[in-house]
């Protein structure tokens, strides 16, 4: 601990399944904080027993209901002023930490209710810098009274009372090391996204599909300038568009199967 045991300044809160590769890691890299809370939903590995032999608090929440119920799961635990959300493939490097210091010490910006932080991501084994992926920016250092996670099953929001500044360090994401972890990945998320969309009542269609495919390949790989990643910037470009493309195809199937189901 940094602060003393019943004030803490800083909360550090992730939520994990299966992370036994990762979560030492990431939270080595928030060793600064004053507090860990980990949301756990189920882990078959020793996800948790090294999150709590790092110091960590460990909750089990197996009774999955997507990612931004078992974020506010964890934020709920949150005792800190301020909390950082951070993923367990993700890092803190060394610059943005001192950045996040001098936050809570209220040196940076002191009216900002939260601060935005660029997502520096791997695909496949490569940094991607350029197109859709970056400069990803992403709130997740917030004052833990102003703000709250979305409902959403996947691609959950932070929902902040109050105005957003940005650092300028930014963070890893150690994500898809192998292509069937991305398509895998692909899959769920596309899914998830498409339950979401369709309950706050939007519609696919297979036109709707193939055209927010086709821009988001043309965003990511022309405009965003993806193609400065080489190979693995048109593979990824084409990942995007593909899920996109799906999404939008799983709602316009959500929304034919209730409708045969209401008739």
């Amino acid at each position: 601990m940094t602060a003393q045991a019943d004030a803490p300044r800083l909360s550090v809160i992730l939520i994990t399944r299966d992370e036994s590769r990762n979560v030492l890691g990431c939270l080595r890299s928030v060793n600064f904080a004053d507090e860990w809370i980990v949301v756990d939903s189920g882990s078959s590995d020793d996800t948790c027993a090294q999150a709590r032999a790092f110091g960590a608090t460990v909750v089990q929440a197996a009774d999955w209901q997507g990612f931004g119920v078992q974020k506010n799961r964890a934020l709920a635990l949150a005792r800190g002023d301020w909390v950082l959300s951070i993923d367990a493939d993700e890092r803190v490097t060394e610059p943005l930490a001192a950045e996040i210091r001098r936050v809570i010490a209220g040196g940076v910006q002191g009216s900002a209710a939260g601060y935005e932080i660029n997502r520096l991501s791997s695909f496949c084994g490569q940094w991607m810098r350029h197109g859709d992926w970056y400069p990803d920016r992403v709130l997740r250092l917030f004052r833990r009274a102003s703000g709250r996670f979305s409902d959403d099953r996947v691609h959950e929001r932070l929902m902040l009372q109050g105005p957003v500044a940005r650092l300028q360090s930014h963070m890893t994401h150690e994500t898809m090391r192998g292509l069937d972890d991305a398509i895998d990945k692909m899959n769920r998320y596309s899914a998830g996204r498409a339950v979401d969309r369709v309950r706050a009542g939007k519609r696919g269609s297979l036109a709707s599909a193939l055209g927010h495919g086709l821009w988001a390949f043309c965003r990511g790989y022309f405009f965003k300038r993806g193609f400065l990643d080489g190979r693995l910037g048109f593979v990824l470009a084409i990942y995007v568009a593909e899920g996109t493309y799906y999404r939008y195809l799983k709602m316009w199937l959500l929304g034919r199967d209730a409708g045969k189901t209401a008739n």
